[in-house]
């Protein structure tokens, strides 16, 4: 079991005034678990990772993973990163520019782990590109190549900073399908940051959702997104690029997700909204057709 128990106020500057958020985080994780941070921008997700890994120390509280303890206000108790059983991937992928992948990825290993070393690169798909430069290498490959990296310590605790999410979809994809088999093949605990809720559902047993530096609600992802759904509705939540009238009608273009979509409005409906609104779309009785999507093909570049 992993115990967390946290407490740091963080200071922000602000155009006209600075601020303070109180992160409080109190939980208990599963070893094993793969594990969700959810919530919006600003609400302390990251430094939570950060407090985890040791980058950030903590005002008050504790840390006791496996019994071991990482972090100890009272005591006076703080363990390097480096002396932490952790893996951690950022969203820039924080490549050695100046090492080949092989280098990379085995840069905290011993002479004797070699063996190892190999077989990673075998089950990342990296050994084609062993003595490659990051600089030559694709947005999915140095994301490769940062995770292989971060696992090849077999670190007790997996910390992913929106890994994926600078990826396009049909890559982005592929890569979660490759890190829910390493995470099943290791066993390692994973927590991980993510605005994906597909991403959620697909990798996470257990989510968590922060917001204003506390965790408000935890459970699994159905628990945590789906327990206030409406039967028979569709809720979409779209931004308005265009208005347009259409002789009696009026015509909305709508960004949702990375589609542009257009509707027909009335004049109530219209009636304030300017182009870059957010506006959010409701259907009753709505019935899809549904078809399972290919990806691209070619795989991981």
């Amino acid at each position: 079991m992993i115990d967390i128990h946290l407490d740091k106020t963080l200071q922000s500057r602000g155009q006209s005034a600075d601020t303070s958020l109180h992160l409080h985080v109190q939980t208990v994780l599963k070893s094993g678990d793969f594990v969700a941070l959810v919530g919006p921008s600003g609400a302390g997700k990251t430094t939570m990772l950060r407090m985890l890994a040791g980058l950030t120390e903590p005002d008050t509280g504790k840390i006791v993973v496996d019994g071991e303890v990482w972090f100890d206000a009272g005591k006076k108790i703080n363990l390097a990163p480096q002396h932490r059983s952790i893996g951690f991937v950022f969203q820039d992928y924080a490549l050695f520019p100046n090492l080949t992948v092989r280098q990379n990825v085995g840069y905290a290993l011993g002479k004797r782990e070699q063996d190892w070393l190999d077989d990673l690169l075998g089950l990342t798909g990296l050994a084609t590109l062993h003595d490659r430069s990051p600089a030559t290498l694709s947005g999915g490959q140095k994301q490769r190549v940062a995770l292989a990296r971060a696992i090849a310590r077999k670190p007790k605790l997996l910390l992913l900073d929106e890994p994926l999410s600078a990826l396009d979809i049909d890559l982005r994809v592929q890569l979660q399908e490759e890190l829910a088999r390493l995470q099943s093949r290791f066993g390692f605990t994973t927590v991980m940051v993510s605005h994906d809720l597909g991403e959620v559902f697909k990798l996470a047993q257990q989510a968590l959702r922060i917001e204003h530096g506390k965790i408000v609600q935890t459970g699994t992802p159905a628990q945590v997104f789906l327990s206030e759904r409406h039967a028979g509705k569709l809720n979409l939540q779209a931004q308005v690029l265009e208005i347009r009238r259409e002789e009696v009608i009026y015509v909305l273009s709508l960004l949702i997700g990375k589609d542009i979509v257009d509707v027909i409005a009335s004049d109530d409906e219209v009636a304030g909204l300017k182009p870059g609104d957010l506006v959010a779309i409701s259907a009753k009785a709505f019935s899809p057709l549904i078809f399972k999507r290919a990806l691209a093909d070619g795989g991981v570049g």
